[in-house]
């Protein structure tokens, strides 16, 4: 996605000095400090403030957010940010049941949605891993409760996992839907005013056995 929370991305770095004629030395160097500079309205500080880390126990919501982080791949997260609502749109809400069942006509009114990313790995990625989450749900109860089961893990073991299951999973995705999830932590520094309302939401990274 686009943080992690102790290290701004150099590419947004870049973008906030040729705006705001600032030094970069200026420029807030966390994910955490830059939303704080922002307007209540601003996409990625609704997102910062509410979602990011916080525990999620909606499974479509949480396939949601798999599908969000695999299509960021490439991109910026401020470009899945402002696609959003078409993604769900697109999506049907991220109905898991909906999408799994997706044949070829629906993969050719997504690829050919200019609301959303238009890849075809992408989109066929969606729909296997409805699938595989379907199955996960049929055996586990819900994804939630996989997720649960094999919580706790490093990142490397989180990584091999979701490789056996699931299509276009790399490191970087793997790691960022976890932590955004609040299955590996990271989200926010400690003197985020956010981290707080997240310890206080029980992540699973924080929840002692």
């Amino acid at each position: 996605m686009f943080l992690p929370a102790n290290l701004l991305p150099l590419a947004l770095l870049a973008i906030l000095v040729l705006s705001s004629h600032q030094t970069i030395m200026d420029v807030p160097k966390t994910y955490c400090g830059f939303a704080s500079t922002l307007d209540d309205s601003n996409a990625h500080k609704i997102y910062h403030d509410k979602h990011y880390g916080f525990p999620i126990y909606d499974d479509n919501e949480l396939f949601c957010r798999l599908i969000l982080e695999i299509n960021q791949a490439g991109l910026s997260w401020t470009t899945i940010l402002n696609k959003q609502a078409s993604f769900r749109k697109a999506y049907h809400q991220f109905n898991i049941k909906k999408v799994a069942a997706y044949k070829e006509a629906d993969i050719e009114r997504l690829l050919n949605d200019a609301g959303i990313i238009r890849n075809k790995l992408k989109v066929h990625a969606a729909i296997h891993n409805a699938n595989v989450i379907l199955g996960l749900q049929k055996e586990h109860g819900s994804f939630k409760a996989w997720l649960d089961l094999h919580h706790p893990k490093t990142k490397q073991e989180w990584m091999k996992l979701f490789k056996q299951h699931f299509k276009f999973t790399g490191g970087e995705i793997v790691n960022e839907f976890l932590m955004s999830t609040g299955y590996l932590p990271g989200a926010h520094t400690a003197d985020c005013a956010i981290y707080h309302q997240v310890l206080k939401a029980s992540p699973a990274w924080n929840q002692t056995a």
